[in-house]
């Protein structure tokens, strides 16, 4: 029988492109709030993530159903909420966090109890580079990537008892888009393109890798070297 991999955000994006390239190797089981993107072999959840009721039902019906799972990634969360800060309300900025970090630790939480006595647990934790730098108005969501990275560190840590280990990806600009990129989108990255779906397939495929149990805790970024560029106008 497969090993089971619980994939959030597959509706689309990087979470989609995940969900496909795993779905020969894993049981894949898929989780959004929009709809099934019928994927083959995936098997599909409607669910709010900010819910955790709905998360944990969610996941009553995956024991149920599966018994066990070995991988999570926590990919699903809200990108698009940007407004300047006299303009963000409270309750909005809320709801960014409730998906984004609340349900990061909330399906990584009922993911440990399906993991019980299996013999190895992989959790991949989709941060940001905007968690370490940003452009104006993205407070929320810098708040709640920067969140995840803590929270990677510290399950890292907190199980150390356990052979699962905890990561996080920061991606840069993976372009996930029918929009046509220009020249200069793809120049100013130092690897000379701008990212896609599958650089973070191939970070995935690394991390979750069985015989990879020494490298816990970390946040790996792929942006084209983006982060380490002086940005300054001339």
């Amino acid at each position: 029988m497969k090993d089971v991999m619980i994939v959030t955000g597959v509706s689309q994006g990087i979470g989609n492109a995940i969900a496909q390239a795993f779905a020969d190797q894993y049981e894949v089981i898929g989780l959004d709030v929009g709809d099934d993107p019928n994927v083959k072999g995936l098997h599909f959840y409607q669910v709010d993530l900010g819910d955790a009721t709905e998360v944990k039902r969610v996941f009553e019906d995956i024991q149920n159903r599966f018994g066990h799972a070995h991988v999570l990634i926590n990919n699903g969360g809200i990108a698009s909420l940007v407004k300047p800060i006299d303009e963000l309300e409270i309750d909005t900025f809320k709801r960014v966090i409730d998906v984004n970090l609340v349900g990061t630790f909330s399906c990584s939480k009922y993911f440990l109890e399906l993991n019980q006595n299996q013999s190895y647990g992989r959790i991949v934790n989709m941060a940001s580079t905007r968690a370490h730098q940003n452009d104006p108005h993205w407070d929320a969501y810098g708040a709640s990537k920067g969140g995840i990275i803590g929270l990677t560190q510290s399950l890292a840590i907190s199980l150390s008892d356990r052979p699962v280990t905890v990561n996080a990806i920061s991606p840069g600009w993976i372009h996930t888009s029918d929009e046509e990129l220009r020249k200069i989108d793809h120049a100013q990255h130092p690897s000379g393109r701008v990212g896609a779906p599958r650089d973070i397939v191939h970070a995935v495929r690394y991390l979750i890798d069985t015989r990879n149990d020494f490298l816990n805790g970390h946040n790996l970024v792929i942006d084209g070297g983006m982060t380490k560029k002086m940005i300054y106008e001339e």
